[in-house]
């Protein structure tokens, strides 16, 4: 192994021995992990999927399918819990996501101990776990593998990779090392995972004379069914019957200051495994495919009677298949929601071309269907070309595939290597009648032009800096009606990490934007009609991520339309130990006005904290306030799980209202209350 962190290149102060092996069912993988002092073992935590940069790791990133692009993360800590994850689009960040997905969970076990030498790591993963495929009785896969050790904030990785693309440079598949295996067979597991939900539910809402609250409670006992096939290696079946996600954790509550819509990311287990398949982004936040929109209606839930998916690897196309059946909920009438999924490499390793069929049909005779053609070119060196191309179809437009209003496209160039000159340049086009149903748009019907020109400086070894960029942005959004200039940002941001973890980023921004219409921000709050020109900016700073207590800052602030905001943020999270863990964040917006005499406050405030008995049981809780809608919001949860595919879940949600006087009528005291039991056993034949 060699340092990837803080120095690139450097020789590990620290041994690491790592042996892998597998046969007919499993793949083994030791850690050896030494340290020249037992106080430079930090062991903190033990729930499931719990990311934390104050403990120790050890993980090993598996480029099952050999593309170059996506890879499957599974990491432990001294204390031996799992944590695993898929990383995508070959970690190259999306705007300011990163494509991981660590929600993802599958099959496989972990054990550690300690001593005064170091900790020691035996991972059993098993081959049905994974997705491959065999040729002449062969399979390959990249391969990495990294070790953290935040007592002296060291990384160390194999094969030698610097940390040249980002804060994913380690689980960069495209980096990773080659490994073969020799007769490597998947048994075609069947997975049957049966559930049982009861508890009691409680609401109150508005009668249909809107004069009163009215009162209704009701038992729950209801039954359901997961089952997942391996077909073969590289093909998985999915079968959801009476589909129930009640041990979701609540969303983190949002304010918003924009005229733009909130995205929200998926939660729900059954939409998430190899989800990166489904990803067709249209730039801007606007996506073909947005599985929140099954199963979710205006924030409500609607029950899905079924469904099912399919995720392949035929050669070198990659196919997914989904459809599901929801039940009616008021007006809305039941539908059925389907996707198909096609990408296949082309050219070279690190391209594709591809393409996405959707459709959302109601049993009223309403219908949604879209359909997009994409490509991602790798041209040269680090240069990346995207096209995409997209169209809708709905029961009540004109749907004329020779016009441009029923279509989006993307025009997409950029350099991913941020180490020197980097750049993106990018242009979009949304038709007034673009409109895709089980897709997200986040503005319409406008085109956009925009330029990033980015400059990173990599700090020699005697530095206390680890790397810092100028990032210059261009952005213009118009108007495809008339073409006038709808939206306008531009100015540098500067962003900075040092070698002992801080980080943070400081820009200055010219905004212009037209208002066609007034935009209400929060009644009675709002911005009149009109054309406004401001200067902000916005600065955010983090504590390293190698200490018991860390913090991360956020300042926005300056001119807003015709008057100011101001709007300080904090999220700290602190470890006590190995077992427990708090968390919070708070925000404060304020927004004045002062020629109208319009003045807004809002506080979201959250606290979350976590109890670990062991790997195995874990109590979490988690409370939100937002004074935006006048609202607490509480999820409890307990969570019993013994071996991957068995879960005990006790969860409490609760919706409680402040200021019950501000509406007419009379406020509940509460929106919804509800205690759900939730058990699922896994059956493997």
């Amino acid at each position: 192994m060699i340092t990837h962190l803080p120095i690139s290149g450097n020789p590990p102060h620290e041994r690491s021995v790592i042996k892998m092996a597998y046969d007919d069912n499993y793949l083994y993988v030791i850690g050896k992990l030494f340290v020249s002092h037992p106080d430079l073992i930090q062991a903190v935590g033990k729930k499931r999927d719990m990311d934390n940069g104050a403990c120790d790791w050890l993980g090993i990133s598996l480029d099952s399918y050999h593309d170059r692009e996506n890879a499957m993360l599974f990491f432990t800590n001294p204390l031996g819990l799992r944590w695993d994850a898929t990383m995508s689009n070959d970690g190259t960040a999306v705007g300011a996501t990163l494509p991981l997905n660590m929600d993802w969970n599958t099959f496989w076990d972990v054990k550690t101990t300690m001593d005064q030498q170091g900790w020691y790591v035996e991972m059993r993963i098993p081959v049905s776990s994974l997705r491959f495929q065999v040729r002449n009785n062969k399979t390959v896969m990249g391969f990495s593998v990294l070790r953290w050790i935040p007592a002296t904030n060291e990384a160390y990785i194999f094969p030698e990779t610097p940390p040249n693309w980002g804060p994913a440079s380690h689980w960069k598949p495209s980096r990773f090392a080659e490994i073969e295996f020799e007769g490597l067979i998947s048994r075609k597991p069947l997975y049957i995972s049966p559930y049982l939900l009861t508890g009691r539910e409680q609401s109150w809402a508005l009668n249909e004379t809107e004069t009163a609250y009215e009162y209704s409670s009701g038992f729950k006992l209801e039954p359901g069914l997961d089952l997942k096939y391996g077909i073969n290696p590289n093909t998985t079946l999915d079968l959801t019957v009476n589909t129930d996600f009640a041990q979701v954790e609540a969303d983190d509550q949002q304010f918003n200051l924009t005229r733009f819509s909130l995205f929200y990311p998926e939660k729900r287990m059954f939409f998430l495994e190899r989800s990166s398949i489904f990803d067709f982004d249209l730039g801007g936040g606007t996506k073909l495919f947005y599985s929140r929109r099954i199963g979710l209606y205006e924030g409500d839930p609607v029950r899905i009677w079924g469904g099912a998916r399919l995720n392949s690897r035929i050669g070198d196309w990659d196919v997914g298949f989904l459809d599901m059946q929801t039940a009616s909920l008021d007006a809305l009438p039941s539908e059925n929601f389907g996707v198909l999924r096609l990408k296949k490499r082309v050219f070279n390793e690190n391209s594709y071309a591809g393409g996405m069929v959707t459709s959302r049909l109601g049993v009223d005779g309403t219908f949604n269907v879209a359909y997009g053609v994409d490509g991602v070119i790798r041209l040269f060196g680090d240069e990346y070309l995207t096209l995409r191309w997209a169209q809708t179809f709905l029961d009540d437009q004109e749907n004329n595939p020779l016009s441009l209003n029923p279509t989006r496209f993307l025009v997409h160039w950029e350099r991913r290597k941020l180490e020197g000159f980097s750049y993106l340049f990018l242009s979009s086009y949304s038709g007034t009648d673009f409109n895709p149903g089980i897709g997200f748009e986040i503005f319409d019907d406008y085109y956009v032009t925009r330029a990033d020109l980015i400059y990173t400086w990599i700090s020699p070894d005697s530095a206390r800096l680890q790397s810092h960029n100028i990032m210059l942005r261009n952005y213009h959004m118009n108007s495809v009606v008339d073409g006038s200039l709808l939206f306008y940002y531009g100015g540098p941001t500067w962003t900075f990490a040092t070698k002992n973890g801080w980080g943070g980023s400081f820009n200055v921004v010219y905004n212009y934007e037209f208002l066609e219409e007034a935009f209400e921000i929060l009644d009675p709050v709002m911005v009149p009609a009109g054309n406004y020109h401001f200067i902000n900016s916005k600065m955010t700073l983090n504590t390293p991520m190698n200490r018991p207590l860390k913090t991360l800052l956020g300042l926005d602030g300056g001119a807003y339309y015709d008057g100011f905001r101001l709007s300080p943020s904090i999220q700290p999270a602190w470890n006590l130990g190995a077992s427990v863990e708090l968390g919070g964040i708070y925000r404060y917006d304020l927004v004045r006005f002062p020629d109208r005499n319009q003045t807004l406050r809002n506080h979201i405030a959250g606290l979350r904290a976590l109890y670990m008995l062991s790997t195995k049981i874990s109590f979490s809780a988690f409370v939100q306030y937002n004074s935006a809608i006048g609202k607490v919001i509480s999820n409890f949860r307990f969570r019993y799980n013994p071996r991957e595919g068995t879960d005990l879940y006790l969860v409490f949600n609760e919706g409680r209202n402040t200021l019950l006087e501000r509406e007419i009528p009379t406020l509940p005291i509460y929106d919804e209350r509800s205690i759900m039991l939730k058990f699922t056993y896994t059956f493997q034949l």
